[in-house]
C-alpha cells in the first residue's frame, strides 16, 4: 500500500537558519520557473515541459551558487515536477469546465516544504537525518519506518519553526480480504458529529468555537502591530501555534474514532456528500469547516482498507425526511431534530437518516457470499431506497 510516515524533526538553531534558506532559494526557483513558462507562452503561444525547465534551469543553478547553491540536484528536478503538475490540473481544469485558478507565484513565508529522493541529499541512518548542507537533525520515530516508505522525503516547516520530515512509498503490505461482521449506517452533521444506525450518537467537540476567544484575543493583538516588526513575528507565530493546537485535537478525535468504527464494523454505510453546500451558506460554513467531514472521509477509507472493511457510498436524497420503517417521505425544518411518524416510528432524526443509509447500502445481490459482508468493492455507490 502507498503510505506517507510523518515524523517530527528537531534542528539545532544553526541547522534551522540552514533550512530556511533551502525553503528560500526553492521559493525563488519556483517563482523563476514559473514566470518561465509564463513568458514563453505570451511570446511564442506554446506551453513549456519539465524537461525543457530542467534543461534550463540546471545550468542556471550552477552558474548561480548564491541563489540555487544549497539545493540539490534531485530537489530542483522534484520541485520543476510540482510545478509541472500544476499546470497540468489548471489545463484539466479547464478543460472540464470547472473553476481553473491559473498557478500563483509563492511568497517566501507561504512556501513550507520540499521533496527530495531518499539517498540522493537526503538519508535516513538510525534517529538521524541527513540533508545536504544542513547537516544531521534528531529524528523522533515514534515508530519504525517501512523500508518501502524510504523513497520520497518531504521536509516541511508547519506552524511557525516546527520542522518534519515525511516518508513516501509503498510499505509493502497487503489489502486484507473483506471480513466479516455488523454492518452500521452513519450519518454526519453538525448537532451531532456521526449517528450512528443503532442509536449511537458522538457529540460534535466543536474544537474551533471552543478556542474562538483565544484567537479573537491572539489575532487583535496581531492587527495592532507594525507589519513585519519582532513582535508582530512572535504575535503570528501564537496566532499559528494556537491553529496548530486546534488542528491537531482534530487530528487525535478523528484518528480514535475512525480507528474504532473499522475494527468493529464489516461494512460502514456513509453518504455520498460533499460539504460545499454548507460552505457556501455563511451561517453554516465555520461549524461546517470545524467538523472537517472530508478529513473524517479520508481517514475512513484508508482505514477501512487496512482493516479489511468495506465502505458504501449511498445517495444521500431523503435520508433525513424519509422514514426508515414505512418510507413515508415527509419535509422536516432543520430546527426539528425528534422523527416521529404514524406507522410508529420515533427516534432522533439523525439516527433516522443513519437506518436509512444503512437501509440503501443492504439493497443489492444476496446469496451465500453476502451473509454478513455483501460482496461489492469498496467506496461502491448504491441507489435505490428501502430494503428492510
Amino acid at each position: 500500500m502507498q503510505r506517507t510516515y510523518p515524523y517530527r524533526l528537531y534542528p539545532s538553531r544553526e541547522q534551522q537558519d540552514a533550512l530556511n534558506v533551502v525553503l528560500r532559494q526553492s521559493c525563488l526557483l519556483y517563482n523563476e520557473a514559473l514566470e518561465h513558462r509564463r513568458h514563453v507562452y505570451k511570446t511564442a503561444g506554446v506551453s513549456v515541459s519539465y524537461v525543457d525547465q530542467w534543461d534550463r534551469f540546471r545550468e542556471d543553478r550552477k552558474a548561480r551558487l548564491e541563489d540555487f547553491g544549497l539545493l540539490n540536484a534531485t530537489a530542483v528536478q522534484q520541485l520543476l515536477r510540482r510545478l509541472d503538475k500544476t499546470f497540468t490540473a489548471f489545463f484539466r481544469r479547464v478543460k472540464a469546465g470547472e473553476t481553473p485558478g491559473f498557478p500563483r507565484f509563492k511568497p517566501a513565508q507561504r512556501f513550507r516544504s520540499i521533496e527530495y529522493r531518499h539517498g540522493d541529499g537526503c538519508k535516513l541512518t538510525g534517529d538521524q537525518l541527513h540533508i545536504q548542507h544542513v547537516g544531521n537533525i534528531p529524528v523522533k520515530q515514534h515508530r519504525a519506518v517501512p523500508e518501502g516508505c524510504l523513497k520520497h522525503v518531504v521536509i516541511s516547516r508547519k506552524a511557525g519553526n516546527r520542522w518534519f520530515v515525511s516518508f513516501q512509498g509503498d510499505d509493502g503490505e497487503v489489502a486484507p480480504a473483506p471480513k466479516g461482521g455488523k454492518a452500521i449506517g452513519v450519518d454526519m452533521g453538525l448537532s451531532s458529529l456521526l449517528a450512528f444506525s443503532d442509536g449511537m450518537l458522538i457529540d460534535n467537540p466543536r474544537w474551533l468555537r471552543r478556542s474562538l476567544a483565544k484567537l479573537r484575543c491572539a489575532q487583535r493583538a496581531l492587527a495592532r502591530k507594525t507589519r513585519f516588526s519582532s513582535r508582530w513575528w512572535q504575535c503570528k507565530r501564537r496566532v499559528e501555534a494556537l491553529h496548530w493546537k486546534i488542528a491537531n485535537q482534530r487530528r487525535d478525535f478523528l484518528h480514535r474514532l475512525t480507528f474504532r468504527m473499522t475494527e468493529e464494523f464489516a461494512l460502514i454505510a456513509v453518504e455520498d456528500v460533499s460539504p460545499r453546500f454548507m460552505l457556501a451558506n455563511r451561517h453554516l460554513a465555520l461549524s461546517a469547516s470545524d467538523a472537517s467531514w472530508t478529513l473524517f472521509r479520508s481517514m475512513l477509507d484508508y482505514k477501512a482498507e487496512r482493516a479489511g472493511s468495506i465502505i458504501v457510498e449511498v445517495d444521500a436524497r431523503h435520508t433525513s425526511q424519509a422514514c426508515s420503517g414505512c418510507g413515508r417521505v415527509e419535509k422536516k425544518p432543520l430546527s426539528q431534530r425528534w422523527h416521529s411518524c404514524g406507522c410508529g416510528v420515533e427516534l432522533n432524526r439523525d439516527v433516522n437518516a443513519a437506518v436509512n443509509v444503512l437501509n440503501k447500502a443492504r439493497c443489492g445481490p444476496t446469496g451465500p457470499n453476502v451473509d454478513a459482508v455483501r460482496s461489492c468493492v469498496p467506496r461502491q455507490k448504491a441507489d435505490c431506497f428501502s430494503c428492510q
